[in-house]
C-alpha cells in the first residue's frame, strides 16, 4: 500500500460522513472536525471506517493524534509501514 492509496482511503471515508464537502478545500494541517463541522459521533464513525478500510487498529488513546488530514495519513502510513511520499496537500 502506498501513501497515495492511504490518502484515497481517507478521502473515501470522509465522503461517507460529509458527502457535501469539497475536499479540495480541506486544509491538511487544520482540524477536520472544525473544517467539516462534524460532531464527535461522526468523527468516531470516520475513524471506524478507516480502521475497516486500512485494517489497522486505532486505539482510543490515539484519537487525539488524528485531528488533521495530515496527521491521519501520517499515522496510518506509520502503522502500515509505508514510507512517506511527501507532504499531504
Amino acid at each position: 500500500m502506498t501513501e497515495q492509496e492511504l490518502r484515497d482511503l481517507v478521502s473515501r471515508a470522509l465522503r461517507k460522513i460529509a458527502p457535501e464537502v469539497d475536499q479540495s478545500k480541506i486544509d491538511p494541517g487544520e482540524s477536520l472536525r472544525d473544517q467539516l463541522d462534524i460532531d464527535s459521533m461522526d468523527f468516531l464513525n470516520f475513524l471506524i471506517a478507516l480502521h475497516d478500510a486500512v485494517e489497522v487498529d486505532i486505539p482510543e488513546s490515539d484519537y487525539p493524534r488524528l485531528s488533521t488530514l495530515r496527521s491521519i495519513v501520517e499515522y496510518l502510513a506509520q502503522k502500515k509501514g509505508v514510507a512517506p511520499a511527501g507532504p499531504v496537500r
